[in-house]
């Protein structure tokens, strides 16, 4: 079975092609840039048509929330427009799409975990050309897996845990955020149950059964914290497996959004309730906590 994987570079698409390794009966195609020009849909999806997967795995996404303010058109080809064209592909092809998204497509009100039900209304710009790749994936498919989830972290590329170390290093303060309210998410969990949610839709088909569990679900760990809350923890346990940094969790400050301005609006409230993808896929997702201490065991392993 061939399985096409988009954004091969970032810190999901590598998690699900580590993931993958392990599936004997998988052969992977990562694509990435210069692979894809996620900015040329025609090239786009003549690449996608030569290649012929039979499953599309998108983790490509624009994910530079401010950035995306000033630069919406990059933001929509590659968040709303290559989603669209692949899963133009899928349909033409009989072909099936995981397509993961975020709690950005929320505008973050209350204090409830959102629910697949709610409606959308995001924020920024991030936020919109995220919601309008799902809607696109939606007018062209009714077989599809849509994951939203919240504060990816990981060992691959760049992320908030990441960022937290090495400021940590550099400086003997910190102030970060602590009116945010999420689930801090590892990649590596987003690729497992990914596929663990693909194999369950494919035997679905295959047994014909009724209804089929192919749709929209929300997917991250149990539990919420804040940012604050977040990098605490982070340099307590990197503390407590040798790190040496300039700032521990007593240096860290709390401080509000409005002390911490930046040029996309963050949703206050990123709690995803994810009930309906354990309930369906029979799993119990862990704690936010686990996926902290485990990232920071493979980055201490992989120290020089």
């Amino acid at each position: 079975m061939r399985v096409l994987v988009t954004g091969k570079t970032g810190q999901l698409a590598c998690s699900l092609v580590d993931r993958a390794r392990s599936f004997p009966h998988i052969s992977v195609i990562p694509l990435g840039r210069p692979d894809l020009d996620l900015e040329d849909p025609d090239g786009t999806e003549a690449r996608i048509f030569a290649e012929k997967p039979d499953i599309v795995v998108n983790a490509a996404a624009y994910t530079a929330v401010d950035k995306a303010e000033s630069d919406p058109s990059t933001a929509h080809a590659v968040n709303a427009i290559l989603p669209t064209v692949l899963a133009q592909y899928a349909q033409q092809h009989g072909a099936r799409l995981l397509h993961y998204s975020t709690d950005y497509v929320f505008d973050g009100s209350g204090t409830h975990p959102h629910r697949e039900t709610e409606p959308v209304h995001p924020l920024s710009v991030y936020g919109q050309t995220k919601a309008d790749g799902e809607v696109g994936i939606q007018q062209h498919l009714t077989r599809y897996l849509i994951l939203r989830t919240s504060w990816v972290m990981g060992v691959h590329g760049g992320n908030f845990l990441k960022t937290m170390l090495k400021l940590a290093a550099e400086r003997e303060q910190l102030r970060v955020v602590a009116d945010q309210v999420g689930v801090p998410t590892p990649a590596r969990l987003l690729a497992r149950m990914g596929w663990l949610a693909l194999e369950r839709c494919r035997q679905a088909d295959v047994a014909a059964s009724s209804p089929s569990p192919w749709g929209l679900y929300h997917l991250a760990p149990r539990g919420e914290t804040t940012w604050c809350d977040y990098a605490r923890l982070v340099l307590t346990e990197a503390q407590a497996r040798g790190w040496s940094l300039k700032a521990g969790p007593q240096q860290v400050t709390p401080i509000t959004t409005a002390e911490f301005p930046t040029p996309a609006r963050r949703p206050a409230n990123s709690r995803l309730d994810v009930s309906r993808f354990e309930q369906t896929f029979d799993v119990v997702l862990p704690p936010w906590e686990d996926g902290v201490r485990t990232i920071l065991d493979e980055l201490r392993s992989l120290a020089p």
